[in-house]
């Protein structure tokens, strides 16, 4: 199986998905964030440092990074390392809590 480019997207709620401008909610707090990823088999592979400004939690073909920072959480950044095991996991992630995908490269919106 051929290798797939490296694909950047950000994870976030709108307030109302049929309007863009209506801004967005909340993920969650860390501790929110934290159980909502964990039925999608994403999670910590190691605590959090002090001190540092990002996060990494690790899922099937992909890393999901917040600011530590930020409290709420109000998006997180998804690098999918492999699409055809991330996307599947994604796509039933943003449907099932409403959440949307912005691509960083084509700007498209989708989940």
């Amino acid at each position: 199986m051929a290798k797939s480019k490296r694909r950047l997207l950000v994870l976030f709620n709108p307030k109302d998905p049929s309007d863009p401008g209506a801004g967005n909610t909340p993920l969650g707090d860390e501790a929110a964030f934290f159980e909502k990823l964990a039925p999608y088999n994403t999670g910590e592979d190691s605590p959090k440092r002090p001190g540092a400004p990002t996060h990494t939690l690790y899922g099937p073909g992909m890393s999901v990074e917040y600011a530590t920072a930020q409290d709420p959480i109000m998006q997180a950044m998804v690098a999918v390392n492999e699409i055809d095991t991330a996307f599947p996991v994604l796509s039933r992630l943003c449907r099932e809590l409403g959440w949307k995908m912005q691509d960083t490269d084509s700007g498209q919106v989708f989940g």
